[in-house]
């Protein structure tokens, strides 16, 4: 087979392949967003035994609390930890969180750190410095040694007072919303509705030994937790918009091979006609 009918048959192989690599990537970003989907439900008890145990703190401290801990926005280091991606195919996924953020922090301009090299470079063609990056944890084993990385950076430099996170977070439709969270100080109001909280026993908790020690390693468990499902529901976003390209290109891949084959069919007859006419003209042109 030659001439175009065989450009277009190489043109199909291409195109098939493709949809091939195309429908491995799908499969893989649905297992993904399972698999991040399944760690923040086993995070959800861990958090709530956590979440527990701040009360009877909260409860114990008192008015004592210090503002830098609860409260409203405390004065001193500012941070604002950007959640995006390292690879690409994810749609508007980094484009998307990176608009979010100058939008929200326009005016405070906190320092901010970034967790993938995407919205690292969105980010710094938008003009913001970047004080500190991290790589986007390849699976959910590797998010817990991503959070203790950001936990000992938040250490440095006297401590981080003000701390916000911003990542994609998935919705009911599917896709994900921008959401920002302050996490320090803790707010006022989550403190009050954790002390509201009725004990699920009949015998009250307590603390034991040093409360303000016991309340720090708490905090600090807190602040793993809630690192760690922003990390989780961002990289299930991530997945959720690789996902929904994959199987617009799936689409696309199917409507191009479509129209190959049309055109393929069409040239084939033509080319099946002329020989006919051939054979046909040269039949009429032999003697009688």
């Amino acid at each position: 087979m030659s001439g175009p009918t065989a450009g277009i048959q190489r043109q199909m192989t291409t195109a098939s392949d493709v949809q091939r690599i195309v429908r491995t990537m799908k499969t893989l970003a649905a297992s993904s967003v399972g698999q991040h989907e399944r760690a923040m439900v086993a995070l959800a008890a861990y958090a709530e035994t956590v979440e527990r145990g701040l009360s009877v703190c909260f409860a114990r401290a008192g008015v004592g609390l210090s503002p830098a801990i609860v409260g409203p926005a405390a004065r001193g280091r500012s941070v604002a930890i950007v959640f995006g991606s390292d690879q690409g195919l994810v749609g508007q996924f980094n484009e998307a969180i990176s608009t979010f953020v100058l939008a929200e922090t326009a005016e405070d301009r906190p320092v901010v750190w970034t967790v993938g090299d995407r919205v690292r470079t969105r980010l710094q063609d938008e003009g913001v410095d970047v004080a500190a990056h991290f790589a986007v944890p390849f699976a959910v084993d590797a998010i817990a040694a991503l959070v203790g990385a950001v936990l000992l950076q938040t250490q440095g430099d006297g401590g981080v007072t003000n701390l916000r996170l911003f990542f994609n977070r998935p919705n009911d439709m599917g896709l994900y919303t921008p959401t920002g969270l302050q996490v320090l100080p803790l707010d006022s109001a989550w403190v009050q509705r954790l002390l509201r909280q009725p004990w699920p026993t009949s015998h009250p908790a307590e603390v034991l030994g040093d409360a303000s020690t016991t309340l720090r390693a708490l905090i600090r468990e807190y602040l793993f937790i809630v690192l760690f499902r922003a990390c989780a529901e961002s990289l299930a976003s991530e997945n959720a918009s690789r996902l929904a390209a994959m199987e617009r290109a799936d689409r696309n891949i199917d409507e191009v091979l479509g129209e190959l084959r049309t055109t393929f069919h069409r040239l084939r007859h033509e080319n099946i006609d002329e020989e006919m006419f051939d054979v046909i003209a040269g039949f009429e042109a032999l003697p009688r």
